[in-house]
């Protein structure tokens, strides 16, 4: 049996950081794990940033609600579950990936929790689900007697898609490319499907 495997930000929506980085005015923000490999320095670094503008969930969460899936992936993902399991694997937050499930037509994601002031909804910090998420996942899937077919578009999506029986970049970036030219890389929906399709 094959499960597909997909990132969330960058595949199929925006990426929530950015976003939230351009209302806020906030450019340090846009910084995501295309440019930070190191998930955990990289939440540290905008924790401390979100602290020091004093900005909380509440914030961010405004910004989600107005997030929408990039054009064409709910159109993709329902073509996907129609042939295969799926599974979303995400660095997110589970609150930030509600609103967007909804408009994803309630997809299953695996992602993390951030740790919340109930009080002054300040974000203190953040727990992951498991070291490496992504790779910790995968194999998991594969000791549970499945195969794994992945796409994602940053640096910690690596382990998945090379640990994967087939995996492929999605509108990646160049630094990636270079990095792994084995790894087929795509920009469209269309050919991201045939390439899974074939995969199947």
């Amino acid at each position: 049996m094959n499960v597909v495997c997909l990132d969330l930000e960058g595949v199929l929506v925006p990426e929530i950081w950015i976003a939230f980085a351009k209302t806020a005015g906030i450019p340090e923000l846009e910084r995501t794990t295309r440019d930070e490999p190191d998930y955990d320095k990289l939440m540290e670094y905008r924790l401390d940033i979100l602290r020091e503008h004093g900005l909380g969930l509440k914030e961010i969460q405004e910004v989600i609600a107005k997030i929408d899936p990039m054009p064409g992936a709910r159109e993709f993902l329902d073509e996907v579950r129609q042939i295969a399991q799926v599974i979303i694997i995400s660095d997110t937050f589970s609150q930030f990936a509600k609103p967007l499930m909804q408009k994803l037509g309630f997809p299953t994601i695996f992602c993390n929790e951030l740790v919340v002031n109930d009080t002054t909804g300040e974000i203190t910090g953040y727990k992951m689900r498991c070291p490496e998420t992504k790779l910790t996942t995968v194999r998991a899937l594969h000791q549970a007697g499945l195969q794994t077919i992945a796409s994602g578009d940053s640096y910690n999506d690596v382990g998945m898609i090379l640990n994967s029986k087939a995996g492929f970049f999605f509108r990646t970036i160049d630094a990636l490319k270079k990095e792994y030219p084995d790894v087929p890389a795509y920009t469209e929906y269309s050919e991201l499907l045939q390439a899974i399709k074939a995969a199947l």
